[in-house]
């Protein structure tokens, strides 16, 4: 996307007063002022004391809670409380509660029990925005709002429930004009899968082996334009009392629903970043990789979700939560190192960010969460990244506004392609997100800006190079884009292998208009195997077999085309390792005339608009083009 419009970088928190003695909140205020936040996050799970029974509210304790922190100059983001309805709405909608694909309630006692679908529990969480954006709308403290909490978190986008039953056989009614049409689509003369009506299709689990994949993939689709719903419900209302923006704060590596459709009614994205937690639970990575960088995170993956959630917010967006100090919710929770609280904060603002909230300003000694740090001990003492907060805020001031720089490569992601690869992975370890993140990891390792863009992207002139891995099915506007691209477009592997029904495409994939390249067939392939390349690297998890007349720019050590290439389209046969990456992406580049940096180990390079940024992820320094950058150090200069 072009550079963004300067904008003024901000620290915030996450605070519940509800957690603590009301004398003390004003003192929290202070110190936050002191410390250097700008913005405070409340609310959000606070829904038992807005409501402690049906109809009986009690707002004081919250009018309060917001005068306190507004008086000390903070400002308030306001969030819906819609994540954990109290005991009495389930209570009084019993079946609002999701059931996993086994059929066990998802019941109460933690947080996110319930199901997008239910129409009741929707009516109430309207009913609870209402009072909350009619009461609160004009206040001049409230200047932002946030829509629920992390949507999809804990596996719960997908329900099994009655009222999803419900639901989906009215979407497909209203997609498909007779269940004939939708056993044509989905190719239900197989196995005699024949609906006669809509009312006999049933959610596809608990079968006795793999439902239809069409099947699946309507039900994934269906399920996300729930969470697109529900979330519309809540902007809609708050748009009636109040002009603030709204966000909502996802989650990393969550692809159950479109994050690209439920951002099109927000106004930032958001999104909260537990750099340890999801190095110890959501990357493949080797275990060294992961023992380097226990105490850092990966160098990666909080850049990428930056700059995937800069394209979702159309250019604003936020970090929510930023990780203090350990966690409580990964397979290990190690503590960060001196200097990381800092260095995550300036790399969100060098990709960006408007504002870096940390949760939570103090650790809780009670429930779910007490293992989680802040930045403050239970007791109220400075935890470690106290002192770094208030450096980063100390920093801003000598720092102009700035936009993000200017990125000549651009990265498509796509949600309903990591569907698609989940429905009918073919290989165990084929997985979208990391197709995706393994090539944006090449590009970084270049020292590139990348901006990565939604799958109905129309325009492509910004961009030189423009890589699309794996996505299932070429939309309209991205092929009318493409013809009219003057740059190169990088395919593959697995990239329009799928009609909008997914079936396999006739003529066979990736049917791109001017090149002649045939995907023949596919093999996944075993951790164990590799396909050597000519000139070094290999094809891993996932190699094709490809045909045709367009140029070979590539081949394996036997000989086969690799990678086929005519005008400025190339398709790739295979998930390239990290070596034959790189090879692939710095031809390109040169070709290009895009300006390339191998970036040692760990280090990692950004450009605003302004400053080129250094992070280093290493524990130890590193010494770069003349700089020596500490151990868990930021480095920046003017450009």
């Amino acid at each position: 996307m072009p550079e963004s419009t300067p904008v003024k970088r901000t620290l915030g928190v996450c605070y519940y007063p509800e957690h603590w003695p009301e004398a003390q909140w004003a003192q929290d205020a202070a110190r936050m002022a002191e410390t250097g936040l700008t913005w405070v996050r409340i609310g959000e799970f606070a829904w038992s004391r807005m409501e402690p029974k049906p109809g009986q509210t009690d707002f004081g304790w919250l009018d309060r809670a917001i005068d306190t922190l507004g008086a000390h100059g903070l400002k308030v983001v306001l969030g819906t409380p819609t994540a954990t309805p109290p005991r009495w709405v389930v209570e009084k909608y019993p079946d609002m509660l999701a059931l996993d694909k086994d059929g066990r309630v998802r019941g109460f006692g933690s947080r996110r029990h319930y199901c997008f679908s239910h129409r009741g529990y929707r009516a109430e969480c309207a009913r609870i925005v209402g009072l909350l954006a009619e009461r609160y709308g004009a206040n001049r403290f409230v200047a932002a709002w946030q829509t629920d909490n992390e949507y999809g978190c804990h596996d719960t986008t997908l329900s099994y429930s009655p009222p999803a039953l419900a639901a989906f056989r009215d979407w497909l009614a209203k997609k498909y004009p007779s269940p004939q049409l939708l056993n044509q689509a989905w190719g239900n003369v197989f196995w005699s899968m024949e609906y006669e009506s809509f009312d006999e299709v049933g959610l596809p689990n608990l079968t006795v082996t793999e439902p239809n994949p069409s099947h699946v993939m309507d039900f994934r689709r269906f399920a996300s334009d729930e969470v697109v719903a529900f979330n519309r419900i809540q902007t809609e209302i708050i748009r009636k009392f109040s002009a603030a923006p709204i966000a909502h704060n996802y989650m990393g590596r969550v692809t159950d629903f479109d994050h690209f459709a439920v951002g099109k009614d927000l106004d930032i994205a958001s999104w909260d970043s537990y750099p340890l937690g999801f190095l110890s639970d959501r990357i493949e990575v080797t275990p060294e990789h992961k023992l380097h960088f226990m105490r850092q995170g990966d160098p990666d993956n909080q850049a990428f979700h930056h700059d995937l959630y800069r394209a979702v917010g159309r250019g604003r967006w936020w970090i929510m939560e930023q990780q203090p100090g350990p966690v409580n919710w990964a397979p290990y929770n190690p503590d960060p190192l001196p200097g990381m609280a800092r260095l995550w904060a300036w790399e969100a603002f060098a990709h960006g960010a408007e504002t870096v909230s940390y949760f939570r300003w103090r650790q809780a000694p009670f429930a779910q969460e007490q293992m989680h740090a802040g930045l403050l001990r239970p007791d109220s003492v400075a935890a470690p990244a106290l002192a770094e907060a208030a450096q980063v805020a100390r920093e801003l001031t000598g720092m102009p506004d700035a936009a993000t720089g200017k990125a000549e490569v651009a990265l498509v992601f796509d949600y309903a392609s990591a569907w698609a690869w989940k429905t009918q992975p073919q290989g165990r370890d084929f997985d979208y997100f990391r197709l995706v993140t393994s090539v944006y990891r090449g590009l970084r390792g270049l020292g590139l800006n990348i901006d990565i863009i939604a799958p109905d992207t129309a325009d492509l002139s910004p961009w030189k190079l423009v890589l699309i891995p794996g996505l299932a099915t070429l939309s309209g506007p991205l092929a009318a884009a493409l013809a009219a691209f003057g740059g190169q477009a990088l395919f593959g592997p697995r990239t329009n292998a799928k009609t909008a029904d997914f079936a396999i495409p006739v003529p066979l994939p990736p049917n791109l208009p001017g090149l002649d390249c045939t995907v023949a067939r596919v093999e996944s392939l075993p951790p164990d195997a590799q396909v050597p390349l000519v000139g070094g690297g290999a094809i891993i998890h996932w190699h094709e077999v490809l045909e045709g007349t367009a140029d070979v720019v590539l081949s394996s050590a036997s000989g086969a085309p690799v990678i086929m290439r005519s005008g400025g389209l190339s398709y790739i046969g295979g998930w390239l390792d990290p070596v034959a990456l790189a090879q692939v992406l710095r031809a390109h580049c040169s070709q290009l005339g895009i300006p390339v940096t191998e970036m040692p180990y760990g280090l990692r390079r950004r450009d605003s608009a302004t400053h080129r940024f250094l992070f280093n992820y290493n524990a130890a320094p590193v010494h770069f083009e003349g700089i020596t950058i500490a151990g868990a150090g930021v480095h920046w200069r003017p450009l």
